[in-house]
């Protein structure tokens, strides 16, 4: 495995049209939205696909979720009991980053009970921004009825789970913006194989996520602007970086329908040129 060298920034703009990007569960599950009405997805969300693709890829994982517990745990902790013996902090974190590439990218915090070490944190290279939408999005939503109850008091009386609600985004242009710490690579033995890994996970972001919140090409990877520095910290900040990204509605168009109607500039920085990825 190859040592990860030198600082990466990147973007991934992500459009998302009659999906509902990420639903909030303290509001009915409508998509998550500022209050501006910028749509938003949370980092925990960006990860959880991160991981996903990860895992379709053939990396073992610490963080699965139900569905995807191929290994027969059930938990996290059933998960890490192969650790559990380990009595040395630095070695448990060590042999944690060794085996999930979750663990040695996004970190993870390791506090079971009946393990030798009490409480271990790993912190990992790879952060990653909440996603906002360029403009403020339209919510809509649509009153469905399902043909059949679940239950019924009695043969003529519908049960009342028949009507429910979905919610959905009729189109937004997201940004999500994350960067990978050298030092912290060192730390959990991040390589730059992994960095490579992460990149395609980004690219195939929405592979294998359908469901009906989110039916297939509703919600697609635009482009993925990815800069590789010539050192550890950086030529510059992660915010001049990402803000080098301009993304703005066209002149003629008032209301967005598609990434089409946006005109994306990338801002030129000396000595550091981004490789720009079309996914579309």
């Amino acid at each position: 495995m190859s040592k990860f060298e030198n600082k990466v920034d990147f973007v991934v703009l992500v459009s998302v049209k009659n999906a509902n990007s990420n639903g909030d569960p303290l509001n009915g599950n409508r998509p998550r939205t500022d209050y501006n009405g910028f749509g938003e997805i949370s980092d925990v969300c960006i990860k959880r696909k991160i991981r996903n693709r990860m895992q379709d890829m053939g990396n073992e994982i610490f963080v699965k979720s139900d569905e995807r517990a191929d290994d027969g745990f059930i938990c996290l902790k059933a998960r890490a009991e192969c650790l559990s013996k380990i009595k040395s902090q630095e070695e448990f974190a060590k042999t944690a980053c060794e085996k999930w590439l979750d663990v040695r990218s996004f970190g993870q915090v390791f506090a079971f009970k009946g393990f030798d070490c009490a409480s271990v944190g790993v912190r990992g290279p790879v952060s990653i921004h909440q996603a906002v939408s360029v403009d403020p999005v339209e919510i809509e939503s649509m009153q469905i009825t399902k043909s059949v109850s679940g239950e019924r008091k009695n043969e003529k009386e519908r049960g009342s789970d028949t009507m429910g609600m979905k919610h959905f985004v009729r189109f937004g242009l997201y940004e999500i913006k994350g960067s990978i710490n050298v030092q912290l690579a060192d730390k959990t033995g991040f390589s730059a194989e992994d960095a490579q890994t992460v990149k395609e996970c980004l690219k195939t972001l929405f592979v294998n996520d359908a469901s009906s919140a989110r039916p297939d090409g509703s919600m697609e990877v635009v482009k993925l602007i990815w800069w590789e520095h010539n050192c550890k910290d950086g030529q510059y900040s992660s915010a001049k970086v990402h803000r080098s990204v301009k993304v703005k509605l066209s002149e003629s168009v008032s209301v967005p329908t598609s990434v089409d109607d946006y005109d994306i500039e990338i801002e030129s920085l000396e000595g550091l040129t981004p490789e720009i990825i079309d996914c579309v």
